[in-house]
C-alpha cells in the first residue's frame, strides 16, 4: 500500500486542516478495519481445521464425514465468537504496526496529533467487531448449539451420559374428606428437554413417602402443553397464579410391590403439573451457553422471583453483556505495544506478544468464571475484573508515552 504521507503537505500545517484529520481518520481506521478482519478470519479458518482435524478420530459407520463437517459447520458460529477479541487484539497491533514500520506514527505525531486521537480511531472499527460478537450471541449461538449438540448426542455411546436438563424437588400434599391437606411425600422429577411452543422431552418421576422410602417411578417419552389452571388458595376467590398442565405420552409406571403397570390411556395420571409457564420450562432445561443474552436474563429474572440463583447462567449472562469491553479493552493494549515499550521492536515481536496477552487474558477469564462458581463470589465483579486490569494495563502504558 502507497504511504498517504508521500505527497503530503508540511506536517506543522497538517493537524490544523480538518480535512486532512478526516484523511488521516479514514486512512487509519480502514487499515485497523482490514487487519482485524484478515486477524479474526484467521484464527477462525485455524480453529476449523483443528477442529476438522479432531473429528476425524471420531468417525464410524454411524459418525460419517458428512455429519462431523455438519457438527463443525454448526459449531463454527461459537468458534468466530471466541475469536473475535483475540483477533481485534492481533489485528489492532497488525495494523498499528505497519503504519509504525512506515514510520507514519511518527509522522502524525509530528504534525501534533495526539495518542489518544489515534487510539480513538483504532477503537471504532472495533465497535463493529463489539456489534458482531453481539449479534452471534443473540441469534445464532442459541440455533447453532443445539443444533451442533443433537448430531453429538445421536453418534455418542450410549454408554456415556452427561447431566442436563431441568431436575427439582415437588412437595405434594393430598386432601382429605374433610378438606384439610396434610403432606404425602415429595416427587423428584426429572425433564430432559423442552421448546418454546410447550412441548417437553423425557420425563421421569419418583414419588417418595414422607419417610423417604419409593413408591411409584414414572417414565413418559414426551409431553405437550394443555393449559393452565388458577389455584383457588382460599376457596374464595381466584387466585393470580397458575398451574400448567402438560399431557404425557406413552406413560410407563412402577408402584413398588405390586408389580408393573403400563398404560397409554388418558387419564388424570397422564397429566404432569407444574407452578410455571412452558416459557420458563424451556429455560430450565437449556444450559447457560445456549441461552441468548435475552433469554439469560429472562432466565435470571424467574429464578429471583423464585428466591433462587444459578451461578452458572449469572456468570453466562455476565460475560455476555460485558463482551464488548473485553474487545475494547484488548485493543487498546494492543495501541500500548505500538506505542508503548515495544515500539522499537519488529512487528513479528509484536505479534508473538499480542498473541500470548490475548491467550493469557482468555485463560484469566475462564478461571475467574471458576473462581466465582466455586466460592459464590459475585459473577459480575468476575468478569470485570480481567477487564479492568487490561485497560488500566493499556492505559498505564500509553501515558508513559505521553
Amino acid at each position: 500500500m502507497r504511504s498517504l504521507f508521500a505527497k503530503s503537505p508540511a506536517t506543522d500545517q497538517l493537524a490544523q486542516k480538518p480535512t486532512n484529520l478526516k484523511v488521516l481518520s479514514r486512512y487509519v481506521k480502514r487499515n485497523a478495519l482490514l487487519a482485524i478482519i484478515a486477524a479474526v478470519l484467521g484464527l477462525w479458518a485455524l480453529q476449523l481445521v483443528f477442529s476438522y482435524l479432531s473429528e476425524l478420530d471420531s468417525l464410524d459407520e454411524s459418525y460419517t464425514m458428512s455429519e462431523a463437517i455438519k457438527y463443525i459447520f454448526y459449531r463454527s458460529p461459537y468458534f468466530l465468537e471466541q475469536f473475535i477479541p483475540t483477533g481485534a487484539l492481533l489485528g489492532a497491533v497488525v495494523g498499528l504496526g505497519l503504519l509504525a514500520n512506515k514510520s507514519e506514527l511518527v509522522v502524525m505525531r509530528a504534525a501534533g496529533v495526539s495518542v489518544y486521537r489515534i487510539v480513538g480511531w483504532v477503537l471504532q472499527p472495533a465497535l463493529l467487531f463489539v456489534l458482531l460478537a453481539l449479534a452471534i450471541n443473540q441469534f445464532v449461538l442459541p440455533h447453532s448449539n443445539q443444533l451442533a449438540k443433537e448430531i453429538n448426542e445421536e453418534d455418542s455411546s450410549s454408554l456415556v451420559t452427561s447431566v442436563r436438563g431441568y431436575w427439582t424437588l415437588q412437595p405434594r400434599f393430598e386432601r382429605s374428606e374433610g378438606g384439610d391437606t396434610k403432606p404425602d411425600g415429595s416427587d423428584i422429577l426429572y425433564i430432559d428437554y423442552a421448546d418454546v411452543e410447550g412441548n417437553i422431552g423425557e420425563v421421569k418421576r419418583w414419588h417418595l413417602d414422607n419417610d423417604g422410602n419409593l413408591q411409584t417411578a414414572v417414565h413418559a417419552e414426551g409431553g405437550q402443553y394443555i393449559g393452565r389452571e388458577p389455584i383457588d388458595a382460599n376457596n374464595s376467590k381466584p387466585s393470580e397464579q397458575y398451574r400448567y398442565e402438560w399431557q404425557l405420552n406413552n406413560m410407563t409406571k412402577l408402584t413398588i410391590n405390586q408389580g408393573f403397570d403400563s398404560s397409554q390411556a388418558i387419564s388424570p395420571s397422564d397429566t404432569l403439573s407444574l407452578p410455571f409457564a412452558p416459557e420458563s420450562v424451556y429455560l430450565l432445561t437449556r444450559k447457560a451457553e445456549d441461552l441468548s443474552l435475552t433469554q439469560l436474563y429472562e432466565h435470571r429474572q424467574f429464578m429471583r422471583q423464585q428466591g433462587q440463583r444459578s451461578l452458572s447462567h449469572e456468570l453466562a449472562f455476565w460475560q455476555k453483556l460485558l463482551s464488548p469491553l473485553s474487545i475494547l479493552s484488548l485493543v487498546i493494549v494492543a495501541c500500548s505495544f505500538v506505542f508503548g515499550s515495544l515500539r522499537t521492536h519488529s512487528l513479528g515481536l509484536r505479534i508473538v506478544v499480542a498473541l500470548l496477552f490475548g491467550l493469557l487474558f482468555s485463560y484469566i477469564q475462564d478461571l475467574v468464571g471458576f473462581v466465582s462458581l466455586a466460592t459464590g463470589f459475585s459473577p459480575l465483579f468476575m468478569v470485570l475484573l480481567p477487564i479492568i486490569v487490561s485497560a488500566v494495563l493499556g492505559g498505564y502504558l500509553l501515558k508513559r508515552q505521553m
